[in-house]
């Protein structure tokens, strides 16, 4: 589904910045509206509302942190992006102090920028979309730990997170590397934002990588960044991931995937926190923390020989084990109702919540694809429901009890279990097959047979 495009207000006193902004937004197909100053901003506000404001600080008059303040009070909704050329800690603590989002620095990287938006406009439609989650057990020190918020966006009491969030919360104050492990689907990334929102480094960015999405060549480059030139196609000068991740957090996902040279290039930043983006000799100093996440047995692919062992004992500095759901049973009443508040939206209905039927089915499946797995099944329950709950013939095939005719045949189960594989891996057919414990043409002559998308 096409989301509808975002409104957003720029505010730069410089005609340049403004107009390649809005040039850069509209052509993602975002209404923009750009004004010269703070006073025709405000005007602007009076009469209509926006989802971002990009807000220049250093403006003549009434500059970008008073302006910050003024634009929270009209529209306490709106996500605030400050742009400055002028960075500093202190910088960044006012302005999160007066309620922005998050702030970038000039010369603006519009790729960076781009992540930004993004990020503040799931943030905005997050806080639109959901109610807060039931609260916590009467523990006195659970409720002070909720209400600094952690782990905001990690829902569940039982003993198996409450584990978690006290790890993320020993970890968070520190600036070790933290090594995130656990099944697809257990919430890895939610755990390395909540690392990074508690860590001294929050007021910088948190810049997330999938190694595992891209071929070695493309890596290098999102990693690296490159200069104008360097390859065919280099038509301008790009900042990489870890460059921009200075100051704050690098996320690598699937680490176990890298490539032997880009494990050796990765050590090298490591080791020295220095770098060269592909085609350039200039040596950029870099300061970030590293958190990494992984599936897979990091211990077996270094004996293997597949993991550099120098590489495994810097990232496996601290451990957290993101839980499975099956480990944390009595969670899932309250990640099901999260996420069937979340999916009312969209499907323009109040839900109310679930039969006492459809949550005994919920708890007693074993869930292989873990919380990705049951938002999946709340969110199609969702929009087949009829009445103001879900019921039990709601819900997709699952196993658990009931009745049989609901479970689909054995044929179905295996399609449906082989397509949620394949989407958890993004199509990619060796770590697919791996995880299904199956050889790729046995994989291939399945994705035939069921007609699978990948």
């Amino acid at each position: 589904m096409k989301r509808n495009p975002a409104r957003l207000l720029i505010v730069d006193d410089e005609f340049s910045m403004r107009d390649s902004l809005a040039a850069w937004f509209q052509e993602d197909g975002h209404d923009v509206v750009a004004a010269e100053s703070a006073e025709q901003a405000l005007r602007t506000l009076d009469d209509h509302r926006f989802d971002v404001a990009l807000l220049d600080i250093k403006m003549p008059g009434i500059d970008g942190v008073e302006l910050l303040e003024r634009v929270r009070v009209i529209d306490p909704a709106i996500r605030v992006i400050m742009i400055t050329a002028y960075a500093t800690v202190e910088t960044a603590v006012r302005c999160l102090k007066h309620g922005a989002f998050d702030y970038i620095t000039k010369p603006v990287d519009p790729d960076e920028l781009t992540r930004l938006v993004a990020r503040a406009l799931e943030d905005k439609q997050h806080s639109e979309g959901v109610t807060p989650a039931p609260p916590p057990s009467p523990e006195p020190e659970r409720r002070v730990e909720r209400e600094r918020g952690v782990a905001d966006a990690i829902i569940g009491e039982s003993p198996a997170i409450l584990h978690t969030l006290e790890l993320i919360r020993q970890v968070a104050a520190t600036d070790a590397t933290v090594l995130i492990r656990g099944e697809s689907g257990t919430g890895k990334e939610l755990i390395a934002r909540a690392v990074h929102r508690e860590s001294p480094r929050r007021y910088f960015s948190l810049i997330s990588v999938n190694c595992g999405a891209l071929p070695e060549s493309l890596l290098e480059s999102e990693l690296f960044g490159h200069e104008k030139g360097a390859f065919t196609g280099a038509l301008y000068r790009r900042k990489g991931k870890l460059e921009l991740a200075d100051g704050g957090t690098i996320f690598l996902d699937e680490v176990a995937t890298l490539t032997p040279k880009s494990q050796v290039d990765l050590l090298r930043v490591l080791e020295t926190h220095e770098l060269n983006r592909l085609g350039g000799h200039e040596t950029i100093k870099v300061d970030f923390r590293v958190v990494c996440a992984t599936n897979e047995d990091l211990e077996a692919l270094v004996a293997d020989k597949r993991f550099r062992e120098d590489l495994y004992y810097r990232l496996n500095v601290f451990t957290i084990e993101a839980p499975p759901l099956r480990n944390r049973v009595s969670d899932i009443p309250l990640l099901a109702e999260h996420f069937l508040r979340r999916a009312a939206p969209t499907v323009g209905r109040n839900l109310t919540g679930f039969s006492p039927e459809a949550l005994e089915r919920l708890c007693a499946h074993t869930w292989p694809g873990n919380v990705r797995e049951l938002a999946n099944a709340v969110e199609r329950a969702a929009i087949v429901a009829a009445g103001p709950r879900v019921e039990l013939h709601d819900l997709p095939p699952l196993n658990g009890g009931g009745h049989p005719a609901a479970q689909g045949s054995l044929e179905d189960v295996e399609r449906q279990h082989i397509q949620r594989v394949l989407d958890e891996h993004d199509g990619n057919i060796t770590r697919s097959a791996r995880a299904l414990e199956v050889d790729r043409a046995t994989l291939y002559n399945k994705i035939k047979k069921y007609e699978l998308r990948r």
